[in-house]
Parts: structure tokens; C-alpha cells; sequence
């Protein structure tokens, strides 16, 4: 969270570390039900309910004791034609809109009718407050929550056992010290003298600074081809993750003739059972520098990037 507040100072207002998620509500629906289902979301978990302001120029958590947030309704459904990229525009609009880390609230909820009887919820949340692994949970405990306020019956979700901020004071706590300590040295030694960036071959030239539009380009394995990386993979003692990501330092290192790499990958940080449940910001992002340098071979390759993967992951 203190990064992406960083972040915030340095670019106030950006919607880099915006995320959202669309629940598509098929049937009649009961709006009264579902905002008071938001309610009681915010309710369940404190990090929705969070704000940060700082003290002495570090920022701190404020968790408000109980947050109600609108839900406003617009019908695209008319004319029929256009229907379904009038809703995606919203949901693109929605999520660009800029978050006030001191005022909140953090979370914002829309609601789209596309049809009489077929809405989407829009859910836009500041990244501070929420990660991937989140969303998951959102739709699970939004339906069960919504469920119990139609049916009159509680909801059919576990309690859960610890807060976010709880989570953020034990990591305060163990960070630090010797661990502190081996930390900074050994990512401080692994990066050491790394390359700036990556060069490769761009049709046109990269900007002085970045201005975080991007695509995304999804590659579909078939099964076939996935059982048998997985196989290399095992053969080496490496992970299906580790082996792609070795053909991917791979293919990188040919387009850009470098063989010192530095691929950046997320991970869940959810390393306790009671994390597991929670919504908030758990995921970091790893540093993997890859060496290719002597021509190795692929097998040679993956070996080295299990090493890296496994002394980053401890």
C-alpha cells in the first residue's frame, strides 16, 4: 500500500492502479437488495472502508466504522443497436475516473440496465484497497450476500478470522531486522548493474515517459502442447510457471540480442490460510533476472531459472 500511495503523490489522480469487474445480474433484480448487499460487503471487510491520509509524510490507514456507498442506475438498453458498447464505454469511463485515497470511499459502484431484466454491476476499485485474487472473492461473497438479503436467511459465508490492517501489522513487524536485512542484500546483489531496459526491435520509438497505455495479447496452449511443457518442466525439477517463463526469456533475448534480462512477474503473497478469504492489496511483483549469456541450452536455461525462481520465491 505505502508504494501505491507513492505512486499516487507522483501522478495524482492517474487510473494506473484502478481495477475493475463487471457481475452480470441475469433475471429481475431487486436494486434495494443489492445496494444493501454492497453494504454489508463493506461491512465484512475493512480494507473497502479504508482511506489513507499521512502523518509526517507517511501515510497511515483510516478505517471508517461503517461506509454506505450509492448505486447509481443508467439504462443503455435504447436503441437496441449499440446497446452492448454504450455499457462497455461506461464501464471504460467508470474506470477511469480519478480516486481520492483521502476521501474515498475507494470502492464505486454503478449499475447498468442492458436489457429489462438483465443488468450489469460495475465495481471500479483503487488498487491500494484490492488486488485480482480479490475480485474473486468480491463475486463470491457479493452473490452470497445478495442471496441472504432476498431469501430473509444469512448469508452462507465463513467469518473471517483477521482483518487486512491485521495483516499489515504483522508484516511491519517481520519485516524487519535481520530479515529486513537479508532482503535488501540479496535483491540489492541480484540486481546489481541490471540492464535499464529491454531493446527491443519497436516500430516506433519508446517515449521519454511512459504513458501507461498499453494492450494485452492473449496466447492460448492447447492441451496437448501444456502436458508436455509440463513434462520438460518436471524433468528438470522446474514448475510449469518456471518453464515458461524460461521460453519467454528465450524468445525476449533472440528479438532483443541481449542475454541479461530482468522480467518482472506478480505473486499472490497469501502465504496464510487466514488471507485467503480477504480482500485487499496482498500482491508484490518479483524482479527474475534471467542470464542467458553463453548460449546455453534450454534445458540449460531452465536450470538457471529455477534457481533464480526458487531464491526469489524463499
Amino acid at each position: 500500500q505505502q508504494r501505491l500511495w507513492f505512486f499516487e503523490q507522483l501522478y495524482p489522480g492517474s487510473p494506473v492502479y484502478h481495477l475493475s469487474t463487471v457481475l452480470p445480474f441475469d433475471g429481475p433484480l431487486d436494486c434495494r437488495a443489492l445496494e444493501d448487499s454492497l453494504c454489508d460487503l463493506l461491512d465484512r471487510h475493512e480494507s473497502l472502508r479504508t482511506t489513507f491520509t499521512a502523518l509526517d509524510g507517511v501515510p497511515v490507514q483510516l478505517i471508517a466504522p461503517s461506509l454506505r456507498i450509492d448505486l447509481p442506475l443508467a439504462d443503455v438498453s435504447q436503441p437496441a443497436g449499440g446497446c452492448l458498447e454504450r455499457a462497455r464505454a461506461a464501464v471504460r469511463a467508470a474506470l477511469a475516473a480519478p480516486f481520492d485515497l483521502v476521501r474515498g470511499p475507494l470502492l464505486r459502484a454503478s449499475l447498468l440496465r442492458l436489457e429489462t431484466d438483465y443488468h450489469w454491476l460495475v465495481l471500479v476499485f483503487h488498487h491500494i484497497v484490492a488486488d485480482g485474487w480479490s475480485l474473486e472473492i468480491l463475486h463470491r461473497d457479493l452473490r452470497a450476500l445478495y442471496a441472504g438479503r432476498m431469501s430473509g436467511e444469512p448469508p452462507l459465508l465463513p467469518a473471517l478470522p483477521i482483518q487486512y490492517a491485521d495483516f499489515a501489522c504483522w508484516q511491519r513487524r517481520t519485516l524487519q531486522g535481520e530479515r529486513l536485512n537479508a532482503l535488501f542484500t540479496y535483491w540489492q546483489k541480484q540486481l546489481e548493474d541490471a540492464p535499464v531496459q529491454l531493446s527491443l526491435p519497436t516500430d516506433r520509438p519508446r517515449p521519454a515517459q511512459s504513458s501507461y497505455r498499453g494492450g494485452r495479447c492473449g496466447v492460448w496452449l492447447n492441451a496437448s502442447l501444456t502436458a508436455r511443457l509440463r513434462a520438460l518442466g518436471q524433468a528438470q525439477g522446474a514448475t510449469l510457471f518456471m518453464t515458461l517463463l524460461a521460453a519467454f526469456g528465450a524468445l525476449l533475448s533472440r528479438y532483443s540480442g541481449q542475454s541479461d534480462l530482468v522480467i518482472g512477474t506478480p505473486i499472490a503473497n497469501r502465504t496464510r490460510s487466514e488471507l485467503e478469504g480477504l480482500i485487499g492489496f496482498f500482491v508484490n511483483t518479483l524482479a527474475l533476472r534471467l542470464d542467458l549469456s553463453g548460449d546455453p541450452s534450454f534445458a540449460g536455461l531452465l536450470e538457471r531459472v529455477r534457481t533464480v525462481a526458487a531464491e526469489a520465491y524463499a
